[in-house]
């Protein structure tokens, strides 16, 4: 059988979507291995997968954890300094990966859509590549917002001017990243490019992100597929928490903001006042993000029960409502269980999930600055939305009908095969 090599972001949620589409293709008698520096092997967490560090000298112990905390913090200074330590990971594994790939043997790649490497380094070798999108998909069109925008969608001539000039915007401060791309696309003999969204493959594109999600799209090429969550395989063994002890007789609400944003205490303070001022139960999941007293401590505020991690579906099947940052592994958890959604973004692509949650009104957007009585009343709005509910019982059974990672699996099979092939919906 064949053995792929998995280019992504060294990010909790890409490497768990990945690795669940890994364990797909693994059961099917493939090889995966994730190629990374040396620390992204601690979110590599099935044994089964294999892990290829690159960037010894240029990324020591210690860069990973960095690039993490300017990632948890993304405003002002913190945010070119992002930038730079993106265009530096993209610069080494552009340098790295192939002679890496040679030594492994490796037959195509699976490349996230948000590290250009993995397309530019397959197109330099002729290796047959899948493009993944674990975020809001790149695909550009002249008639939607950038996904990192919090507009909502319009077809009026004032929103494609607010639109290109965001965009503009955008590419003017990703110019250190845009000018790492064009140098190695020079380097390798392949065309001109400054962006992210053209290193995409031109044999299949998958993504999370179903249609009932995004806003309308007319310009998406004909090997793009929306495949919906990318979730561990049957089979795979992760341990696994029982259901909240909770009261049926009251309202029980969920909040996560994710990996990378689990520290905010505050936040979290403000969601466990909002949901006393309503008598609702609370589950906090901080993700590692908080010490034991700080969590602890959300219980004087009104939380039931924080944990670091929590069994996200297990919980959502559970919750009458959840409270997130908006990741996009957190959405499309919520959509499949019916569970409506109060968001509150942060940074990258959590503002345009908000906007299309609300466009689609699967749930609410508040600002992350919301205090006690507007989340209580936004909260309050929610748990007693009966047409949400439905909105998301029609958007679950679409997205149950994408079959995940079983389909992209297949689809990576095809496009990756003997005889490479280009797939189309």
């Amino acid at each position: 059988m064949s053995h792929y090599a998995v280019i992504a972001p060294a990010l909790y949620s890409h490497f768990q979507a990945l690795q669940a589409l890994a364990g797909v293709l693994i059961d099917r008698g493939h090889r995966v291995t994730f190629v990374h520096q040396q620390e992204a092997r601690t979110l590599v967490h099935d044994a089964r997968i294999g892990f290829e560090p690159v960037g010894l000298h240029t990324h020591p112990a210690g860069s990973l954890a960095r690039s993490h905390r300017l990632a948890a913090h993304p405003t002002g200074l913190s945010i070119r300094r992002l930038i730079a330590d993106m265009a530096a990971t993209t610069d080494m594994l552009c340098r790295e990966l192939p002679s890496a790939l040679e030594r492994l043997g490796v037959d195509g790649i699976i490349a996230d859509q948000m590290e250009a490497a993995g397309g530019l380094v397959a197109e330099a070798m002729a290796l047959p590549f899948v493009s993944a999108a674990c975020a809001l998909p790149i695909n550009r069109e002249p008639a939607l917002p950038l996904p990192v925008m919090p507009f909502r969608y319009a077809t009026d001539e004032r929103a494609r001017r607010m639109y290109a000039t965001s965009e503009a915007i955008h590419d003017r401060l990703m110019r250190p990243h845009a000018r790492v791309i064009a140098h190695h696309a020079s380097s390798f003999g392949l065309r001109h490019r400054t962006g992210l969204h053209e290193c995409l493959s031109p044999l299949a594109q998958i993504s999370q992100t179903p249609a009932t999600l995004d806003f309308p799209r007319h310009g998406l090429p004909a090997n793009f597929h929306a495949v919906g969550p990318l979730r561990r395989a049957k089979g795979d063994t992760e341990k696994r928490r029982d259901a909240w002890p909770i009261d049926p007789a009251r309202p029980f609400v969920f909040a996560s903001l994710g990996t990378l944003q689990g520290h905010r205490y505050g936040r979290f303070k403000a969601i466990a006042r909002a949901c006393r001022r309503l008598d609702v139960q609370l589950a906090i999941a901080h993700c590692g993000g908080l010490p034991p007293a700080r969590a602890e401590a959300l219980k004087d505020h009104g939380a039931t029960f924080v944990t670091d991690f929590a069994d996200q579906r297990v919980t959502l099947r559970q919750a009458q409502a959840v409270i997130t940052h908006g990741g996009l592994n957190t959405v499309v958890d919520a959509i499949a269980t019916s569970t409506p959604m109060l968001v509150m973004p942060i940074a990258f692509d959590q503002p345009g999930v908000a906007a299309r949650l609300v466009w689609h009104g699967l749930g609410q957007r508040v600002s992350r600055r919301s205090g006690s009585i507007r989340l209580a009343r936004a909260l309050k709005t929610l748990l007693t939305d009966d047409a949400c509910r439905r909105r998301l019982d029609d958007a679950a059974i679409s997205l149950r009908s994408a079959d995940g990672a079983e389909r992209a699996a297949g689809i990576v099979e095809l496009a990756l095969g003997p005889i490479p092939m280009k797939v189309a919906s």
